[in-house]
């Protein structure tokens, strides 16, 4: 309308001349209200644009306390902000939500006409989220009013319920019900468990029962739980405790039959089934497998909060925690509206996944039996198949019972572990030692790849020390025996012959050493799925000195590694030179290679020959079976601080059977020095090879 008159009133001015002044000015006058009108219009539009930009801008980044104010005072008298803010919080929260997206349709003419004619529009918006259960996407509209508060007019929210979730908007419940998955099962490669979910007894009581068979039934529930009374009525004065309700107080293997009689001899006691985790290994497993626990704060911090929450239980300890995402597959989650009438509303799902078994290359009887072995001793011990690299033992002695972490009051553990003075905490199989002699077969292979030993040339040695002179002081090498003979690779493997090795490594020089070291895997990150301590030449990573050179030679000075790189580095002896990769999971590839042609096909076959007369006629004889011929080296390193004092030893040996050689061995005993030292720990794997192949 308003621009037809203008025009008309151009058109006027166009045909009247002597009243030209009088039509100019209403001209003018029509044509500021023109544009006062544009202006308004503008001002209004820009408001209500700039309300749905903000609401959606604070919804987005879940401003609830700032969309409460810009509510309508219908909104804000039907609902306060518990209704409003609270509800948004706590149901945001426990749904998890996130990438939260709104968007509002584009307001048209019509839309912008229908609010300054009204004082209200309604607009369509669409929001997509996701939450626990998955993505959720709904429509719905927000009717926003033209209101004056604080004497400045602007857009309110007709807000309702609805816009939290549609079928919230005439009343509701939001529930959350969860699944939880089945924890995956730990298997050795025969598919015999390490670590399986069983039944066991959940043991409780009801309190008036309890009550009623007196404070002495408590005590000796406590000590049958290995809890304290204190524990128990901790547990029984918990606020959802009624008198006639089952308070559930712990739980026992249905294996523990012993303890399980002597419970149900209790009036007040009573048992429920339900499914937990056992270790059927116990100690032989204990640091290989680990344990799980109740996930604490500072572990829920570290992990994805769409996974984990505040119940979980997750992996503490060995491969139930390094597998633990695997292994606890993911809750199964609904989340459901529900209404008065009873009648629920499905709003989202994520079915249930229970975790992937694991399957590794570990034979169960291979583990057991190397354990068994040590008697209670400490120690570590592996055994692999060196042509395939497939690991079937890993061992760490004296261990844990995984369950009594489980199953028992874990502080009480915790304390007698701790104060244990073999440590049975320590990982032994992960960590790194001096190895001692069981080094010179790779220090043989060393210098043969480099050049420096000529297996035929015989060194002449004589006494039972040597000294190189200048630079050593008082240091002198020793060697266990002597011979009259020149000493050539052989003699001094099957004697063990340390002055030998020495002089080899210092005619080899330190820089051709530590690159041959390397190329062995030293100071290198060991290629294996469970993590290992990695093996070091020395502290610095160099030797800058003879001394330190000839005491690395043959396993002492600061050299130190891991038992499954020991077993690793003797597989090029029986893999035609080519160091093996060692594997722990079924589903890895075996037979790769990690390092090529340490060794020639022939100097391999050699060191066969020469490892088999070692226990023939040399320093391992107590391995000597005449029905069963085995191959290997021993080592005894010696621990101590000074070269004057006595310390203890740690006795090693590598072994395999000279036959098959379809099993490598390498263990370690501490404390050997009142045990006929490494002597002892030969005869020891010799017996489990033969109980193996039994």
């Amino acid at each position: 309308m308003r621009m037809y008159l203008y025009i008309k009133s151009v058109t006027i001015i166009a045909n009247i001349g002597g009243i030209h002044m009088k039509y100019r000015t209403l001209i003018l006058l029509l044509s500021l209200s023109f544009f006062t009108f544009i202006i308004a219009c503008s001002k209004e539009e820009d408001m209500l644009e700039d309300r749905l930009n903000t609401y959606v801008s604070l919804w987005q980044e879940h401003e609830f306390s700032s969309m409460y104010e810009m509510l309508s005072t219908k909104a804000l008298d039907t609902y306060t902000t518990e209704d409003f803010i609270e509800r948004y919080e706590n149901i945001y929260e426990d749904l998890n939500v996130s990438k939260l997206d709104i968007t509002f349709a584009s307001l048209t003419k019509d839309d912008f006409a229908t609010a300054k004619d009204e004082g209200q529009v309604t607009v369509p918006f669409k929001v997509d989220m996701d939450t626990i259960a998955g993505e959720i996407t709904f429509d719905y509209e927000a009717t926003f009013v033209l209101e004056e508060k604080n004497d400045e007019k602007n857009w309110y929210v007709d807000w309702d319920p609805g816009f939290i979730f549609p079928e919230l908007k005439d009343g509701g419940e939001i529930k959350l019900q969860t699944e939880m998955p089945e924890r995956g099962e730990i298997l050795d490669r025969n598919k015999m468990p390490l670590a399986m979910n069983d039944i066991v007894y959940e043991v409780g009581v009801v309190p008036k029962d309890l009550k009623a068979s007196g404070e002495a039934e408590k005590e000796k529930l406590a000590q049958l739980l290995n809890t304290s009374v204190e524990a128990i009525d901790e547990e029984l004065n918990a606020d959802w405790v009624e008198t006639d309700l089952f308070v559930p107080l712990g739980k026992i293997p249905k294996k523990e039959e012993k303890t399980v009689n002597q419970m149900k001899s209790l009036e007040s006691v009573q048992f429920r089934e339900t499914t937990g985790r056992i270790y059927p290994v116990e100690e032989a497993a204990g640091h290989m497998t680990g344990y799980i626990g109740p996930i604490t704060a500072e572990e829920l911090e570290e992990k994805d909060s769409n996974i984990y929450s505040l119940d979980d239980i997750v992996g503490k300890s060995g491969l139930e925690r390094l597998f633990d995402k695997q292994l606890k597959g993911e809750k199964g989650v609904k989340i459901i509206v529900t209404q008065e009438d009873d009648d629920e509303i499905v709003l989202a799902e994520k079915e249930v996944k229970n975790g992937e078994n694991i399957e590794l290359t570990i034979d169960v009887n291979v583990q057991e039996e190397l354990y068994d072995a040590y008697e209670d001793k400490a120690g570590t011990a592996v055994a692999i198949d060196p042509e395939t690299g497939e690991t079937l033992a890993l061992v760490s002695s004296p261990a844990f019972d995984p369950n009594e972490f489980v199953y028992g009051n874990i502080e009480r553990t915790m304390k007698t572990l701790e104060n244990d003075n073999q440590k049975p905490l320590i990982n032994r199989f992960t960590a790194t030692f001096a190895p001692g002699s069981v080094l010179k077969p790779i220090t043989a292979a060393v210098g043969l790849k480099e050049g420096t030993i000529d297996p035929d040339e015989g060194l002449e040695i004589e006494g039972l020390t040597w000294n190189n002179g200048e630079g050593w002081g008082d240091f002198q090498v020793h060697r266990v025996s002597e011979t009259d003979k020149p000493v050539d690779l052989k003699d001094a493997l099957i004697r063990s012959d340390n002055i030998y090795f020495a002089m080899q490594a210092v005619d080899m020089g330190s820089d051709a050493f530590v690159k041959g070291f390397e190329t062995f895997g030293f100071e290198d990150e060991f290629p294996f799925t469970y993590p290992m301590t990695e093996s070091t030449i020395s502290r610095e990573g160099t030797i800058d000195n003879e001394v330190l050179l000839a005491n690395t030679s043959y396993g002492q000075g600061e050299i130190e590694m891991s038992s499954l790189h020991l077993a690793t580095a003797y597989t090029p002896i029986l893999n035609g030179g080519d160091m093996i990769k060692p594997t722990l999971l079924l589903d890895e590839e075996t037979g790769e290679v990690w390092k090529e042609q340490l060794l020639s096909e022939e100097h391999a076959e050699m060191m066969q020959d020469i490892l088999k007369d070692v226990v023939e006629k040399g320093t391992a004889q107590s391995a000597k079976r005449e029905e069963f011929p085995i191959s290997g080296k021993t080592g005894t390193a010696e621990l101590k601080l000074s070269e004057d004092e006595s310390g203890k030893e740690n006795g090693w040996f590598v072994g395999y059977p000279t036959d098959d050689q379809d099993l490598l061995i390498a263990m370690m005993i501490e404390g050997v020095e009142d045990l006929d030292g490494s002597s002892y720990v030969a005869d020891k794997v010799a017996d489990v090879l033969v109980n193996l192949k039994k």
